[in-house]
């Protein structure tokens, strides 16, 4: 039987089931864990109110860290067919292996609370392993822009040669856009880091539930207090946070296009080991980067979900409607591309080779025409309306003579990278993730003997 069922000869129509649930119990492998670590929280809490007895709770507690730890951990667990999503399997295990009890663990809950518990705790998961991947990211790009920092190369607008720029230049833009990506991601963490545990269907319980309790428990900031925006909460959580994504994506997106083009014959800036490129079934001097083209279309893909998810959202009134599911197939998929792509991008980056005396190719010389213009408004006394107009009038009449000592000095410029005043606002933004609550919840929840304060009824760790 369905956990919704209420008689046992009932026969729901297959293909309607099909239709609503198909990919559900794939999906909801992604939850697996955090259902189990919501359960424990949750039982924990009707111990304390008083809803379970003290063996009922043992045994309860017992099978689900073995769920946890002997199945989830070890890739052992699977959703059986016929079972509609994850918190029907795990009642159905608890229920098969332990009897009537394993009924008990839905006391106080709905589906729907259940969900969005389980979605919070794996998006504050992936967010984790997301941060930790950016930052080892930008690490690498100051790296290679300390490395590289005094070899220049073409600055473009337009497509078109404009001023002279250095690849310690290219390769610290993108690392301090990551930072204000990530500022963007801990807005997305702060709104996911709230409980809406207790809210049930959308409209809280009559049974006299501990909210702050299984907070505490879950290593949550806060409450989602309000039970009915608890759920209004789901598709706005998914739409910010897969907008954060977005913002990292769109990085990864703009530089492998960048990559793309300095690794072509045209501009020939940068190469890469023929293991790392493949070639054509036709053209035998092709190597095509073909890593890069692919992370570009992933990252395009990842930007497009946030506008999906508002499309499928954007009309619903408050409560929880069955849209939602569409919206957790393609979103938790997401983390698991984003992350694929930061590991290639930074794989290819350890094997980039950087060009040197790029700019000694004649067509490069206008590049240093803004130096010259410069030169004359400092040296010469020339406003630089004048020497602008000198300047293009020798380059229109062929007589213009370059000027190729770059001479910058101010902050963030080819002389100037700042890197070190980069990576300490990147150090500020890492410091306002408060990862550590994450280890210690399952250290508590899965690791730990649990006894009860005799007067207070709370949960004590040992």
């Amino acid at each position: 039987m369905k956990i919704w069922e209420k008689k046992t000869n009932f026969r729901f129509n297959k293909e309607i089931e099909s239709f609503t649930s198909s990919k559900d119990s794939k999906i909801d492998l992604f939850l697996a864990p955090h259902d189990v670590m919501g359960t424990i929280a949750h039982v924990i809490m009707l111990k304390s109110i008083g809803l379970l007895n003290q063996k009922d709770f043992i045994i309860l507690i017992q099978e689900l860290r073995n769920i946890y730890v002997y199945e989830i951990l070890k890739n052992n667990f699977k959703i059986d067919e016929g079972i509609e999503d994850i918190h029907s399997q795990i009642e159905f295990l608890l229920t098969n292996r332990l009897g009537e009890v394993g009924k008990k663990i839905h006391t106080g809950r709905s589906r729907n609370d259940q969900i969005l518990v389980d979605l919070k705790l794996f998006v504050r998961t992936e967010i984790k392993e997301i941060v930790d991947m950016t930052y080892s990211f930008f690490d690498l790009l100051l790296k290679l822009s300390e490395q590289h920092q005094n070899i220049l190369m073409p600055g473009y607008t337009h497509y078109q040669i404009a001023m002279p720029s250095s690849f310690g230049l290219w390769f610290a833009a993108y690392a301090e856009s990551l930072i204000d990506d990530l500022l963007l991601m801990r807005t997305a963490y702060c709104i996911v880091n709230k409980n809406p545990l207790g809210s049930a269907a959308g409209y809280g319980s009559s049974l006299p539930l501990n909210r702050k309790m299984t907070t505490n428990l879950l290593g949550f900031k806060n409450l989602n207090y309000n039970v009915v925006y608890a759920q209004m909460g789901r598709g706005k959580m998914e739409r910010i946070v897969s907008e954060s994504i977005s913002s990292l994506a769109r990085t990864l997106s703009k530089m492998s296009q960048d990559i793309c083009l300095y690794l072509s014959q045209n501009f020939n800036f940068i190469s890469f080991p023929d293991h790392l490129t493949t070639g054509s079934s036709i053209m035998p001097h092709k190597k095509n980067p073909d890593v890069f083209e692919i992370i570009r279309a992933k990252c395009n893909r990842i930007t497009s979900l946030p506008n999906e998810i508002s499309l499928i959202s954007s009309n619903l009134c408050s409560g929880y409607h069955r849209d939602f599911q569409i919206i957790k197939e393609r979103f938790l998929p997401i983390f698991e591309e984003i992350k694929k792509c930061f590991f290639m991008f930074q794989y290819m980056l350890n094997h980039i080779t950087v060009k040197k005396n790029i700019l000694q190719d004649e067509k490069y010389q206008y590049l240093f025409s803004v130096e010259v213009v410069n030169k004359l408004v400092v040296e010469k006394g020339y406003s630089f309306r004048e020497a602008y107009q000198k300047v293009g009038l020798d380059i229109q009449n062929g007589c213009f003579k370059p000027f190729t000592k770059s001479c910058y000095s101010h902050e963030g410029s080819i002389g100037n990278l700042c890197n070190t005043q980069i990576r300490n606002l990147m150090q500020d933004v890492l410091k306002e993730f408060d990862f550590d609550q994450l280890d210690q919840v399952i250290k508590r929840l899965i690791y730990s003997k649990i006894y009860f304060d005799e007067f207070s009824k709370n949960p004590i760790f040992v």
